[in-house]
């Protein structure tokens, strides 16, 4: 016979070990109580019967019957019982019929059977007794009934029963209700990540905000979908942005040399047709080498080359890089890194990204037009900053300039690949540098990292 699914769980597997855990403890926890419980009886029973035997031991021959009548006289619940024999075993007071031959005299207090006489009758009870030799050839035995403590220890184990078989039940229950609900949410995560699998990556896993174990996993997960969402589409954007700008240049070197096999008259104009088609393949290896290094640096995981790198000596290099170039655009370039700091990465990749900013300010920067590089700090960290006087990026485009292949429309005069802001974002993700470009005329960009430990 096959057990039902939720049987299977581990859910319902430990809420099982738990019950039987709980029942096991409850069991010892009755049982040790009822042992104490019992000697302590037992101990308050030998102490009764010992103080009586004492009394009367105590009086005169003519006034133990006495005693012992008093003794036996206040006992509404026939609890008491207690004789005086003589030399020959025959009763002279008491309420116990013979004298018992399994109860030794002198020694300790045991459990054995009396029969009981009084006015209600003749009744066997189990008792504690004890028994002494008096003087004169008597006998004395005192008992009292304690078959009360087992009615009281059958009562509780009664209670027991009734008390743990539903509560057992209810925590069994309660496992297969936890089980077949976590069942459930299990199967319905199942059914959206075959969906999602199945290429429906908008789904996302079911969260009921209840802040349970669940629900924070599945906010985890989403919002990794989401990010897997949103790099398959820039990845489907990124081959077509490929594919259309491979195919200009492809396109013009085809062209151009299909018109000098046709109708290049002598060696000098065939010569003019393949420089112009090298430049076509050279712009395509740009690009192909531009996307080769963004997805080197995306995908890199070694840290090896990381240094402490002083930012003042890389901003002034850079700056000598491209001021000529800014002069030669009658561009006005100035470099301020008066603010000494260093930060740990890989140098040669902070270069690339600082001269990426600094050729798209002089690029897009009109002549008579000023663009300023500068090392700044704010609190711990340091600041490269790259201001310029040109048209800027358009309100609302701000990140999408460090898409792969995204050029707004004011840059399409320009020539470039709309890859640099794309490794410029690269570089700063790898280092956990802070990556950020204004909207609006007059372009701002900051690249900004921790300073490294002095």
């Amino acid at each position: 016979m096959r057990l039902p699914e939720f049987t299977r769980s581990t859910t319902f597997r430990w809420t099982v070990a738990i019950s039987g855990a709980f029942v096991l403890c409850a069991f010892l926890m009755f049982g040790f109580v009822l042992t104490q419980t019992y000697i302590y009886a037992l101990s308050d029973t030998d102490s009764l019967n010992s103080e009586n035997v004492r009394l009367i031991v105590a009086e005169e021959a003519d006034g133990r019957v006495r005693r012992l009548n008093e003794y036996l006289q206040n006992d509404p619940r026939r609890e008491k019982l207690g004789a005086l024999f003589d030399s020959d075993g025959q009763r002279i007071a008491g309420n116990i019929e013979n004298l018992p031959s399994d109860l030794p005299l002198d020694l300790a207090p045991r459990n054995i059977f009396l029969v009981r006489v009084d006015a209600f009758g003749r009744e066997r009870q189990r008792a504690r007794s004890v028994a002494r030799q008096l003087a004169g050839n008597q006998t004395l035995v005192v008992g009292r009934y304690v078959e009360d403590f087992a009615r009281i220890a059958e009562i509780s184990r009664r209670a027991l029963a009734l008390g743990l078989v539903p509560a057992l039940c209810l925590s069994l229950a309660a496992g297969a209700f936890l089980s077949i609900r976590a069942q459930r949410r299990i199967e319905e995560v199942n059914s959206k990540i075959q969906r999602i699998v199945a290429g429906e990556l908008r789904e996302r896993l079911p969260a009921r905000g209840t802040d349970d174990p669940f629900d924070k996993l599945a906010e985890l997960v989403n919002g990794m979908l989401g990010e897997i969402e949103v790099l398959v589409r820039r990845l489907e954007g990124v081959g077509d942005d490929i594919a259309h700008d491979l195919r200009t240049p492809l396109t013009r070197v085809r062209v151009s040399l299909e018109r000098a096999r046709q109708k290049a008259a002598n060696l000098d104009e065939l010569r003019g047709c393949v420089d112009r088609a090298l430049i076509g393949l050279d712009q395509s290896l740009a690009i192909i080498t531009a996307l080769l290094r963004i997805s080197e640096i995306e995908h890199s995981r070694r840290m090896d080359g990381f240094r402490n790198v002083a930012l003042g000596d890389l901003v002034r290099e850079v700056g000598d890089l491209y001021e000529p170039i800014a002069e030669d655009k009658k561009v006005d370039f100035a470099v301020r890194a008066e603010a000494e700091s260093s930060v740990h990465g890989d140098r040669d990749l902070l270069f690339e990204a600082v001269a990426n900013l600094v050729d798209n300010a002089v690029k897009f920067t009109p002549q008579g037009g000023r663009v300023e590089l500068s090392l700044l700090r704010q609190g711990s960290e340091a600041v490269v900053r790259v201001r310029d006087s040109g048209p800027g990026i358009p309100t609302g485009e701000g990140e999408l300039v460090t898409r792969r292949f995204y050029r707004s429309d004011k840059s399409r005069r320009e020539p470039g690949l709309g890859l640099g802001l794309s490794l410029v974002s690269a570089i700063a993700k790898l280092h956990g540098f802070n990556f950020k470009i204004s909207s609006g005329p007059g372009c701002v960009a900051e690249l900004a990292g921790r300073s490294a430990a002095e």
